[in-house]
C-alpha cells in the first residue's frame, strides 16, 4: 500500500505496488518448508485457530475473486467478465469462503490459485487509475470488520458508512484494495501465531496496520 497520494491520472499500480509480488512472496515465504501436520494444526482454544495455516491460505486464495469478479464484475469488466479455469471451484459455495478442498488440498495447488488471484487484482490495478479507483463505489455488507477504524478519514477512506445500518457501507475501489491490503496482513499475521502455537518461528514482518492492529482486534498468542 502507497502511503502517498499519486495524482489522479496515475495508474492504479502506484497506490497498491504490493499486489505484484510483495504479498505472494511474504505468504509463501512464510509457509515455505511446513509440514502437512503443521499445516493443518488447529485448534478451539482460540478464535483465531479456527483456521489451520492450509485453510488461512486457502481464504486468501479465494478473497480477490470473489472481490473482483463477483461483486465488482459487472462494474470493472463492461465487456464481461473474463473466463477463469474452475472459478466454480475457486468460489466453492460448499466451503465458508475457501477453494474447493476436494480439488485444492495441496499447499502449491493452493498457492498458484493465490498467484492467479494477485495476477488478476494486478491486471484490474494497472486498468484504473487512482481518479477512477476513487470515484468507482459499491454497496457492500461490511460485516464486523472495522472498517470505519481502519481506513483512513476523509475522501481518500472511501467507505460511507450506512447511518441507518452499521454493516452496509459505500465503499470505493480504493478502499476495496485497501481491504483486500488489510485481509491478506491480518491472515498471515493469524498465520504466524498458528506457528509460534506450534512452537515455530515466524519469518516474515507483517506491518501493524488495518484490522488486525484495530483497537479491539484479538491480538492473544499461545
Amino acid at each position: 500500500m502507497n502511503d502517498s497520494n499519486p495524482p489522479g491520472d496515475a495508474p492504479g499500480t502506484q497506490l497498491f505496488p504490493q499486489f505484484k509480488n510483495q504479498i505472494y512472496d511474504m505468504i509463501a515465504g512464510e509457509i515455505d518448508g511446513l509440514t502437512d501436520e503443521q499445516l493443518d494444526f488447529d485448534s478451539d482454544r482460540w478464535g483465531w485457530s479456527a483456521w489451520s495455516i492450509r485453510r488461512n491460505v486457502s481464504h486468501m486464495a479465494s478473497g480477490d475473486f470473489r472481490w473482483l469478479l463477483q461483486r465488482w464484475g459487472k462494474r470493472l469488466f463492461t465487456d464481461g467478465v473474463p473466463h477463469v479455469a474452475d472459478l466454480d471451484g475457486i468460489l466453492s459455495a460448499e466451503f465458508d469462503r475457501r477453494l474447493d478442498e476436494n480439488v485444492y488440498w495441496h499447499i502449491d495447488d493452493i498457492l498458484a490459485v493465490l498467484r492467479r488471484a494477485l495476477d488478476l487484482s494486478w491486471s484490474v490495478l494497472s486498468q484504473e487509475t487512482v481518479a477512477s479507483m476513487q470515484a468507482k463505489t459499491l454497496r457492500v455488507n461490511i460485516g464486523g470488520l472495522p472498517w470505519a477504524e481502519v481506513h483512513p478519514g476523509g475522501a481518500r477512506g472511501g467507505v460511507n458508512v450506512d447511518s441507518a445500518d452499521a454493516t452496509q457501507a459505500d465503499v470505493t475501489l480504493e478502499a476495496t484494495f485497501r481491504h483486500r491490503y488489510f485481509e491478506y496482513m491480518t491472515h498471515l499475521y493469524n498465520i504466524q501465531r498458528l506457528k509460534r502455537a506450534q512452537g515455530l518461528t515466524a519469518r516474515v514482518e507483517v506491518p501493524f496496520e488495518g484490522y488486525w492492529a484495530a483497537k479491539d482486534w484479538d491480538r492473544s498468542e499461545a
